[in-house]
């Protein structure tokens, strides 16, 4: 799969995963979409160099479409996680 598909299949699983993910939304789409390009690369990595998963080859594979979500909601998770805590600091909480 070429990295315009990647390109593509990030920006909706970073929509999906920010669906997903609870709490507030910081970010705007930007970079939602940033971080599901990301997200979605970094999941196709992590399947199929760590877990072995070799259907990360089509478009319409149902495996593809998971790895992207699950790599663009960690991602977006952890991109919450470091901005809720810069916010409390901000305003004062510990």
């Amino acid at each position: 799969m070429g990295i315009i598909a990647w390109i593509i299949l990030g920006l909706v699983a970073g929509a999906v995963a920010r669906m997903l993910v609870p709490g507030k939304d910081p970010q705007g789409l930007i970079i939602t979409f940033v971080l599901g390009i990301a997200g979605a690369l970094l999941g196709g990595l992590v399947a199929t160099q760590m877990l072995h998963v070799s259907g990360i080859q089509g478009f319409f594979d149902l495996s593809t479409w998971l790895c992207a979500i699950v790599g663009a909601a960690v991602l977006l998770g952890g991109y919450h996680l470091i901005i809720g805590r810069r916010s409390d600091r901000r305003a004062g909480r510990p």
